[in-house]
């Protein structure tokens, strides 16, 4: 049963709230995918804070219509699952991973902050690393100078510490 206005209206609304707030959108073809298997796919999005989400491709193109995310609209045919994430990774990661354990899941296009995106530039988006690792990463580069040096002092004051207590050892000795 097809939706009525007030219901399209809503559609239009909630997504449209959705690409207000996006870094990226994907779109991928779902055909012959498995209820099973979009529904780990949707659970993978939830835990990835990704809006996942199969439109109408009218009610998505009304959706992204003069916004940033425009261009994507000529990508728009067939059946699509859509995928829409305010962080700049998230979207094509889920779709991306999804998609390596599923052939049925075609990427089809992707845009990134107005930039159209083909197939190898979702994948290429796909495999940078989550905000959370770069941070954790930049903080271990920040941090490695001050750690040296810190092992530095303390084997430099183990060393002293060695030394100054074989010389009373040597003299004990000599004593005797």
């Amino acid at each position: 049963m097809g939706l009525n206005l007030n219901d399209k209206k809503a559609v239009v609304e909630e997504v449209s709230a959705k690409v207000a707030s996006a870094q990226t959108i994907v779109v991928a073809e779902y055909r012959g995918i498995q209820v099973s298997h979009l529904t780990k796919l949707r659970a993978a999005a939830r835990s990835q804070g990704v809006y996942l989400r199969v439109l109408k491709n009218t009610l998505a193109r009304r959706s992204v219509e003069g916004t940033q995310f425009a261009p994507l609209a000529d990508a728009m045919t067939g059946p699509l699952i859509y995928s829409i994430s305010d962080d700049a990774v998230a979207a094509a990661k889920v779709i991306a991973d999804f998609a390596k354990t599923n052939d049925k899941l075609v990427v089809k296009a992707g845009n990134y902050a107005g930039k159209q995106l083909d197939v190898a530039a979702v994948t290429a988006l796909a495999s940078i690393p989550s905000r959370e690792v770069l941070i954790s990463q930049l903080l271990g580069v920040m941090l490695a100078p001050v750690s040296g040096f810190a092992r530095g002092l303390a084997a430099l004051a183990a060393k002293k510490g060695e030394g100054s207590e074989a010389a009373p050892a040597a003299e004990e000795t000599a004593a005797a």
